[in-house]
């Protein structure tokens, strides 16, 4: 027979003290910082293999989608020395709950604990890496000093940003900064990377800052492609890495008739303008 005249915040605390007692709790902190130091190794995994952004996402998503699992299967079962039970069957009397309680703040101790370390390491290696820049800089500026009358300016085209809805857009931003890329390529007064080394770039939000370190330029040109209807808006930028200023800015507006033409006609006007600047 039901009580009615226990107070509602009486039972309140009952199903409070009840997913203590269940270890709910503990098993959501655990499995939250469990989560968080193997997304850190798979993020690393990932940065090495140069694997796109949306596999990472992927990961976090699935991670955040099983946590309500978790904690169901928590409240619903429990581990005895027979193994997984529903919590119904279980006799209270016999319930290991205290010492599995026990088991996981040890775990959630030592994830804890690695979590800190992946923290420190990642702050002291950044560190480490921070100071590298400028030697670099001034070991690639005395170079060009030693030579008199040397004026070779370096750069790197960027993909540049589909920004319609249309898929096939894409392979039309790509050509055209390969097109760009080999045009500027041909002056003996630029040193200009290589497609792959900067097309890795492509669908990354980074610094300009830090894609000119990787690259060792001095000058990024990046732009973006759009699309309505029958006419296409081509914006091309140019930008100084150490300062992250624009140095030149331009729009083109083209008809869509032939796509190679309109790669061409772009990419000559461009590297026209980038020759002057």
């Amino acid at each position: 027979m039901v009580d009615m005249n226990v107070h509602p915040t009486e039972k309140h605390v009952s199903f409070f003290n009840e997913l203590k007692r269940r270890n709910v709790f503990r098993m959501g902190i655990a499995y939250v910082v469990i989560a968080w130091v193997l997304l850190q190794a798979i993020d690393f995994t990932l940065d090495i293999i140069s694997a796109p952004n949306w596999v990472m996402q992927v990961f976090v998503l699935a991670a955040v989608a099983i946590l309500p699992l978790v904690l169901i299967i928590s409240w619903v079962f429990e581990l005895t020395p027979e193994g997984i039970k529903r919590e119904s069957e279980i006799d209270r009397s016999q319930s290991v709950t205290h010492n599995t309680g026990r088991k996981l703040d040890r775990t959630i101790i030592v994830f804890l604990v690695l979590a800190v370390a992946l923290l420190l390491a990642d702050r002291f290696i950044a560190k480490d890496h921070t100071p590298a820049s400028p030697t670099i800089t001034a070991e690639v500026e005395d170079t060009g000093s030693k030579v008199p009358g040397d004026n070779i300016q370096s750069i790197a085209v960027l993909p540049f940003v589909n920004m319609s809805s249309d898929p096939e857009q894409e392979y039309f931003s790509d050509g055209l900064a390969e097109e760009l890329l080999n045009r500027l390529a041909q002056n003996p007064q630029l040193h200009v990377a290589a497609r792959t080394s900067a097309f890795q770039f492509k669908g990354k939000n980074l610094d300009i800052s830090d894609i000119g370190r990787q690259l060792k330029v001095a000058n990024v040109l990046e732009g973006s492609v759009r699309k309505s209807g029958n006419r296409l808006r081509i914006t091309a930028q140019l930008i100084r890495v150490d300062s992250g200023f624009h140095l030149w800015s331009q729009t083109f507006d083209r008809e869509i008739d032939d796509i190679f033409a309109i790669q061409d006609d772009i990419s000559t006007a461009i590297t026209q303008a980038l020759e002057i600047e």
